[in-house]
């Protein structure tokens, strides 16, 4: 027998996480010159990194013969200061996925269940299948999450459902009283992992106070990453936010040195560019307008989105493999998401302006 065919069959099922075309993977593909491309398929900052982030991660490339704290004894300091928990508290990762990933493996098993929402971020059924668990996919309510579907799906095996809030790639929000109604319902003995990675791109007005629920819900786990607002994704920094007993045992199948030293200093740095995320998020309400003005324009729905993305529908005479191809060869890269069984939409993310009208421009030929 094969040596790979006595993995377990759960693994051997898997279908890899298929992130965003890279800009060198289209140029080598197209013969294309890379500053002619534009990437608009991986929800980054097109404002780049933090500048006091990309400083303290200069200055950090000092010590990268030493080993990385592998507490991360700093930030967690900074992040106790800036949401008023204690470092027990804290999960860090190598970005939040990474902590979506160490839930899963505390909390899941081959025989036990989580449940997520239709439409939901890929990763969930990924760490899901990657342990052995069953995965309940709940169908999406106006492609949003159905919280009382969510939890009528809860079952005596389920010890995890995966909130995304907002939700990718859909960008759909929902209501902080509603996410709190379902943490009273949810029985005690579920983890609730409440993914917030587009929290710093929502209004004041719509933004929950989530972290103060910790207080009251032992079940608990916020995740949140510097990838987003703060320009790191490359860097691949995350953490989680959780009852000591859950963030004790989630740090206990953590592996020691999962956040490098230059990603440690440039999130102590980024948490204080208050300026920077202020920027990100005008940037990033300004080029939502401007899209979603040009999508009506071209007679196209979207779903209307909270994240630092735009899910769009084609009409059914148009093909998105098509039109995608289309983009891609006018050096445009979106995102297909056919695997969210949303077979006749893509995502685009909002870019800088100039950046957002070549990726008009483009559908608009794409569609002619």
């Amino acid at each position: 027998m094969n040596l790979c065919d006595l993995a377990p069959e759960y693994i051997r099922a898997i279908s890899p996480y298929q992130p965003g075309k890279p800009i060198s993977e289209l140029a080598r593909e197209m013969n294309m010159q890379e500053s002619a491309i534009i990437k608009l398929a991986s929800n980054e900052n097109p404002l780049g990194t933090s500048p006091l982030a990309l400083e303290a991660m200069t200055q950090a490339l000092n010590q990268v013969a030493l080993y990385p704290d592998g507490s991360g004894f700093d930030l967690k300091e900074a992040l106790s200061k800036r949401y008023g928990v204690c470092g027990a508290q804290i999960v860090l990762g190598n970005g939040s996925n990474d902590v979506l990933e160490l839930a899963a493996r505390v909390f899941l098993k081959p025989g036990a269940a989580a449940v997520y929402s239709q439409h939901a971020f890929a990763v969930y059924p990924l760490v899901t299948q990657a342990v052995g668990a069953s995965g309940i996919p709940v169908r999406a309510h106006d492609y949003g999450h159905d919280l009382d579907a969510m939890l009528d799906a809860v079952t005596p095996e389920t010890r995890i459902v995966f909130i995304a809030n907002p939700n990718n790639p859909t960008g759909t929000l929902l209501p902080a009283a509603e996410v709190l109604r379902f943490l009273q319902r949810v029985s005690s003995d579920v983890l609730v992992v409440l993914d917030e990675a587009y929290n710093e791109y929502l209004p004041a007005s719509v933004r929950a106070d989530s972290i103060s629920w910790l207080q009251h819900f032992p079940n608990l786990l916020i995740t949140r990453t510097f990838s987003k607002a703060y320009g790191m994704a490359g860097i691949r920094v995350g953490f989680g936010l959780a009852h000591e007993e859950v963030s004790g045992l989630m740090n206990r199948v953590r592996q020691p040195f999962n956040v490098n030293s230059i990603g440690l200093a440039g999130a102590v740095a980024a948490l204080d560019d208050v300026e920077f995320v202020k920027r990100s998020y005008a940037l990033n309400q300004a080029g939502m307008l401007q899209l979603t003005t040009g999508l009506r324009q071209l007679g196209i729905e979207y779903i209307p989105s909270y994240g630092n993305f735009l899910s769009f529908r084609l009409p059914e005479k148009y093909s998105a493999r098509m039109v995608n191809e289309s983009l891609l060869k006018q050096g445009v890269i979106v995102r297909p998401i056919g695997i969210y069984e949303m077979p006749q939409h893509l995502r685009v993310t909002v870019g800088l302006e100039s950046e957002n009208q070549k990726f008009l421009s483009s559908l608009e030929t794409a569609l002619t």
